[in-house]
């Protein structure tokens, strides 16, 4: 017995011996030039509009309970929430490799033959079986799991940023509908009664039946655009209701002029996109993953030391209870891998190549984050001066379409003129809303481009 346990000692001395040569690799966060990725006149401040909770960038009370509602009952995500579930499991089976497993068996047997005492045969064992994690393959294969789940946990949160700003940004295109279909209804009122108005003049023989047609015309394609609009309402309505989980209905909400959005526009500085955009956060996770995984492949060529202890009790079928039938064993094995067809060889280029590609996912997730940032500020600066441009063009044409038409009634100009600018009137009030609409999807864009929308843990706010 003193000769086993040497030699188990032996082993174990080894073990510990060959765990000296530094097989496992700390992993180090990748580093990466944060500097100049924004391209943007704004001075670098700290201040970051991703900072804020949603609920204080949206005021209106119908939109937050529209995104309550959502967070709760949007599928994709919920399903995110069950992804990081399911990375949650793995991660615990990982951590539960490092403890011991255990087996128990029992069998009994009764015998009867005539004249013979019967017999009864009884088997109790036990097995436990430990590997020794002398080169870091478990704890490799822990924190391959706890990357998984940091990319699992990442993922919703992308899809929680998703979610906030495809609601809104639904919302708000709903209020502009809404908005462009109340231009219709007065423009459709005022060519009415021009009709009327061209009508009469052709009775009295000031016009002509060529103009009264065209401003028939004018009119029924006023009435029939305005049904295309019923028809978006309509698809926004229930595309929003899908967003939080519903089936198709209508939606309460306010007025497209009530919507007050932020303008002071804090994007930060560049490098707190590391630690604000979930689809940065899940790239890094990724780098995360595959060096953990490089080094369980690289754990591969080294032994794998276990060590199996098996007791138990069993009779002889003579004797119910026997001391001397107790039994124990305890064995240490080393397995060592010799010849595999270079499997563990290719399956290290693998691992390694997977970190390289890992390492280029998230070097472009930054870079790509820069560039939505930089390109929705300079939409927003852009759109601004377009906003201003666009309101004195349409107070431009609503006083010629109010000159033509005291024109026409004085037979001093065609209603060519009249129609042209009453047409163009109508154009630029609906691409005044789309303008509008455009701004308030910048700033919810923006929000999200930064990585603002996703709940923070209460010491992140801290």
């Amino acid at each position: 017995m003193k000769t086993i346990h040497i030699k188990v000692f032996a082993v174990l001395a080894l073990m510990l011996a060959l765990s000296s040569c530094n097989i496992y690799r700390p992993y180090k966060t990748p580093e990466m030039n944060t500097d100049d990725l924004y391209r943007t006149d704004v001075p670098a401040d700290s201040a970051n509009m991703a900072l804020r909770p949603w609920q204080e960038l949206f005021t209106d009370q119908n939109l937050r309970n529209l995104i309550d509602s959502a967070l709760v009952n949007n599928f994709d995500y919920q399903t995110a929430m069950y992804m990081v579930e399911e990375a949650n499991a793995a991660f615990a089976q990982g951590k539960a490799a490092f403890f011991p497993t255990l087996n128990i068996s029992a069998d009994g047997t009764l015998s009867k033959v005539e004249d013979v005492p019967h017999g009864e045969y009884y088997n109790i064992a036990a097995a436990a079986s430990w590997e020794l994690d002398i080169f870091g393959r478990l704890r490799s294969a822990k924190r391959a799991a706890k990357a998984a789940l940091l990319q699992s946990i990442a993922y919703k949160r992308a899809v929680e940023t998703q979610v906030i700003a495809s609601v809104a940004n639904g919302y708000y295109t709903l209020l502009s509908l809404d908005k462009q279909l109340r231009v219709y209804d007065e423009t459709i009122l005022l060519w009415s009664e021009t009709v009327r108005t061209m009508e009469d003049m052709m009775e009295a023989g000031s016009t002509n039946l060529a103009a009264v047609t065209q401003s028939r015309a004018n009119l029924y394609s006023a009435q029939a655009a305005r049904e295309d609009i019923l028809y978006n309402i309509r698809v926004t309505e229930n595309s929003l209701r899908l967003l939080i989980g519903q089936p198709a209905g209508e939606i309460v909400r306010g007025t497209f002029e009530d919507q007050q959005l932020t303008t002071d526009l804090q994007v930060g500085l560049p490098s707190q996109l590391l630690a604000n955009r979930p689809d940065v956060q899940q790239a890094e996770a990724g780098v995360r993953a595959a060096f953990a995984k490089t080094n369980v492949a690289r754990a591969a060529f080294y032994p794998r030391f276990t060590i199996t202890a098996n007791g138990g009790y069993a009779n002889d079928g003579t004797v119910s209870f026997a001391p001397g039938a107790f039994f124990a064993n305890l064995v240490g094995g080393l397995v060592q891998p010799l010849f595999n067809a270079g499997t563990n060889r290719a399956n290290l280029r693998i691992a390694k190549a997977q970190q390289e590609e890992a390492l280029l996912a998230f070097e472009k997730s930054l870079i790509n984050a820069g560039i939505e940032v930089s390109n929705l500020l300079y939409n927003y600066n852009t759109t601004a001066q377009k906003l201003d441009a666009r309101a004195q063009q349409v107070e431009q044409l609503q006083i010629a379409v109010d000159a033509t038409n005291e024109l026409f009634k004085l037979s001093s100009t065609t209603y060519l003129e009249v129609l042209t600018a009453q047409q163009s009137l109508l154009s630029a009030r609906i691409s005044q809303i789309g303008d509008q609409l455009t701004q308030m999807e910048n700033v919810v864009n923006l929000y999200q481009a930064l990585g603002g929308g996703w709940e923070r843990p209460v010491e992140e706010e801290k």
